[in-house]
């Protein structure tokens, strides 16, 4: 192995050193400049481009091309969890100590066609993690350090500004992301574009459907806490669509920070063939200095971090495996190379580390976005020819090629609907007509523009691999537009249900209009949030993905629409079931002069075996043999069954994971029609659906909780009065995390008792689990209130 060559010695690193974008420091400023950078082998044969003037000056020197073979060696540059950065230049034979920025000459490359070196030059990222991971932070030193933004302003900051990317006014006032916001920046000569999304799990459609339009994401941990549950449930959203990804452990300032151990969970926890390409180095200070070397004390550990680097890459690169195997020495470029090849393929995630909030690791970060995450061309795109019975069609990328854009958000801005689009090949003008395939309307694109979280940039056109947005076109997220030349359809995205409704009107007459529009406007651009009207009480219903959600468009309806609202006590959306098979015969006679209705359907109706308990699919199955019932019929007798199902005879909550079986009937040749049939299905639903013992199924959220470890017996005390399950305990240090299964009906102001309990010291996150039976007493109680009209 390479693990004794001082010389070569890196930092478990891949990338160089080299800064892309503006250089922003003075020595002393303390917004330095690279502040944690990835250390690496020295190169044979490499270039280095010209790069733009730095805007202010560097304490290392003027910018200049240099001649790699000049190039001695390469040192290195550590970062500590203590806060301190230690740098050290390239050293290069007179030269005189200069800083530079290289990679890989690209003279021999062969010549590819112009639209493809452009898309070469484009990555569409996503900043995903757990609530108060650091994300909105991370993109507003990312802003900063491209030269979009001139000025950093904090989350929670003390000037009141807020941070960049959240600019709802209930977003600064919370310090949280509610709403994903699109950006887009410089690094050297790529363009990256980056979609900032919420943590929290209210919002988790925010996530979704900015995972579904991006080639790549960054997964942020907190060097403190971990992976932790929204952690866990963005890494499924990863998977679900393919997105490859880079792991940012930030925070590395905070006491207690322990990156290794979260590099740890990242392999227990979600599986991830994961490893580390930077290595932290102890110290104080922000500034950036010269040093000549890795310090003696930081070798060994180096070593091993490389040698474990390589390990983890031997498992998935049969390249480095074989080197690793014959042990052959691996230079820089080939574990460069490797771990490129690794990730693109969702075999590696290479961790990189830093603290957003002190301004380090942000530089390397951004290298490993340009290194390691794919452009548009290197993702396997894919639209469904409606022409040819929704067959796959391989979306190349071209520019030239006939248009295909997917509306993945849609927002209410100031001059009408804005559109958040992503091109994924064609080219899309202003004032240029496009069809919506999915209603056939032919559209004009009055404006245009690329956006910068509430800001926008005017632009005549964009093409392939594009993230745009549109005024003024009226249509709804997921549909896809195309220059009418084709009649391609992009996959829709997984859009989870809701879990918890509440009742709303508003609170004078006079807001009515009003109120109508904010619902209209609200369903339209999230599609978790729901609006229904109760038949019973005449109320109008909204639904949500939890207590946060809802909460935040009554503020909304409030803030922008200027209407008072009325709120009901929060309802949890219950469903219902049957456990046991039974029986129908049931036939369906009307005569009132002239044709009648007649129906007789006979089957039975079970649960379905392999029910998860959080699908709400109704199957029917037709088993009649022979013309015992006309063929035309059966899809009334399904519509009926369907209609019956929509309101079970327990609560009037739908019926979920239920099997209706037609095994026999009877017809007449006049009065028989399809309604008789729907309504003999529906009766004969009702009819047997006490004989089949019907449950009720409550939502269950699992929900993970954080405190000092003292206050352990009293959470968990508490989790139990709420008729909850612990499911598991890990102490780490003087804290204690708590996993638990709590039905949704419980954890009602559950937040107010949890800081009372834990003086203002715990947390908690919870997500919808699955649906669950309630216990027997439980389903007594809720009949009773049914029928009292207490619903």
């Amino acid at each position: 192995m390479a693990r004794g060559r001082s010389k070569d010695l890196i930092l478990a690193a891949v990338r160089s050193a080299s800064r892309r974008g503006s250089f922003r420091s003075n020595g002393s400023d303390r917004r330095a400049g690279p502040a944690l950078t990835s250390a690496l082998l020295s190169r044979n044969s490499c270039s280095a481009p010209s790069l733009a003037p730095p805007q202010e000056s560097s304490p290392f020197g003027s910018w200049e091309s240099v001649d790699a073979k000049r190039l001695s060696a390469w040192k290195n540059v550590t970062f500590g969890s203590g806060g301190g950065v230690r740098f050290a230049e390239p050293t290069v034979a007179g030269t005189g100590g200069r800083w530079y920025g290289t990679q890989a000459a690209s003279e021999q490359e062969e010549k590819k066609e112009p639209w493809r070196e452009g898309m070469e030059k484009i990555r569409n990222i996503g900043i995903s993690a757990h609530i108060d991971s650091g994300k909105t932070t991370l993109t507003e030193r990312v802003l900063f350090y491209t030269g979009r933004i001139h000025e950093i302003h904090e989350v929670r900051g003390r000037d009141g500004v807020g941070a960049k990317m959240d600019s709802m006014d209930l977003e600064r006032e919370k310090g949280i992301t509610i709403q994903s916001a699109a950006t887009h920046c410089t690094w050297g000569d790529h363009q990256v574009n980056i979609i900032d999304t919420p943590g929290h799990v209210d919002f988790t459609i925010e996530v979704e459907r900015a995972l579904r339009v991006l080639d790549g994401a960054i997964l942020v941990l907190c060097s403190v806490g971990g992976v932790q549950s929204q952690s866990i449930t963005v890494d499924r959203q990863m998977r679900r669509y393919s997105v490859p990804r880079l792991a940012f452990i930030n925070k590395l300032d905070r006491t207690g920070a322990d990156p290794w151990k979260v590099v740890g969970q990242l392999r227990s926890k979600l599986r991830l063939n994961a490893a580390a390409v930077q290595v932290g180095a102890g110290g104080g200070g922000e500034k950036v200095r010269r040093e000549g070397g890795v310090p003696d004390n930081l070798k060994e550990k180096a070593e091993e971090k490389r040698h474990e680097l390589i390990e983890h890459l031997s498992e998935v690169d049969d390249e480095i495996a074989e080197k690793f195997l014959n042990d052959e020495p691996i230079s820089a470029e080939e574990l460069q190379a490797a771990v490129r090849r690794a990730t693109l393929g969702l075999k590696f995630v290479p961790v990189f580390m830093g603290s957003a909030f002190k301004n380090r690791g942000v530089q390397p970060l951004l290298n490993g976005v340009v290194d390691y995450l794919p452009c548009p061309t290197e993702v396997s795109n894919h639209a469904l020819d409606q022409n040819k019975g929704e067959e796959k069609v391989h979306l190349a990328g071209d520019p030239s090629g006939p248009l295909v854009g997917l509306a993945f958000k849609l927002e209410e801005g100031r001059f009408g609907q804005l559109t958040y689009l992503r091109i994924y090949e064609g080219t899309l003008r202003r004032g240029e007509f496009i069809i919506n395939c999915s209603t056939g309307k032919k559209v004009k694109v009055p404006r245009l523009v690329r956006m910068h979280a509430d800001d926008m940039e005017d632009i005549q056109e964009a093409g392939a691999g594009e993230i745009v947005a549109m005024f003024g076109v009226d249509c709804a997220s997921g549909d896809t537009f195309t220059d009418g030349s084709v009649r391609f359809t992009m996959t829709s995205m997984n859009v989870p249900e809701p879990v918890m409704s509440l009742s709303i009107s508003p609170a004078s007459k006079d807001g009515g209009t009003q109120f109508s529009k904010a619902l209209n406007r609200f369903q339209k651009e999230d599609p978790t949030f729901r609006v229904s009207l109760d038949p019973d009480s005449g109320e109008t219903i909204i639904s949500g993905m939890g207590e946060l959600h809802l909460d935040i468009y009554v503020e909304r309806i409030k803030r922008e629409y200027k209407v008072d609202t009325v709120v009901g006590k929060p309802q949890v959306n219950f469903r219902e079931t049957v456990t046991q098979r039974a029986e129908f015969d049931y036939t369906h006679k009307k005569q009132s002069g002239g044709q009648g209705q007649y129906g007789r359907v006979m089957g039975y109706i079970e649960p379905l075996e392999d029910a998860s308990g959080s699908d709400s699919r109704v199957v029917f199955e037709n088993e009649i043999v022979g013309t015992a019932i006309p063929s035309n019929f059966f899809p009334g007798i399904e519509k009926g069954f369907l209609e019956a199902a929509n309101s079970g005879g327990l609560i009037g909550h739908p019926v979920v994971n239920i099997r209706c079986v037609l095994n026999d009937g009877a017809s007449h040749a006049v009065d028989s029609s399809e309604l008789a049939f729907k309504l003999a299905a529906l009766y004969a639903f009702r009819q047997c659906y006490e004989k089949a013992r019907p449950v009720i199924l409550e939502p269950v959220m699992g929900v993970e909780v954080k405190a000092p470890v003292e206050f352990q017996g009293t959470i968990i005390g508490n989790i139990n009065r709420r008729k909850g399950i612990i499911v598991g305990s890990e102490q780490d240090g003087d804290e204690i995390t708590i996993n638990a299964q709590v039905p949704l009906n419980n954890m009602f102001g559950y937040s107010t008792d949890l800081r009372s309990m834990t003086q203002g010291k715990g947390e908690f996150t919870m997500e919808y689990w699955q649906h669950s039976a309630v216990p027997q007493d439980v389903q007594q109680q809720l009949v009773s209130e049914h029928k009292r009209g207490g619903h």
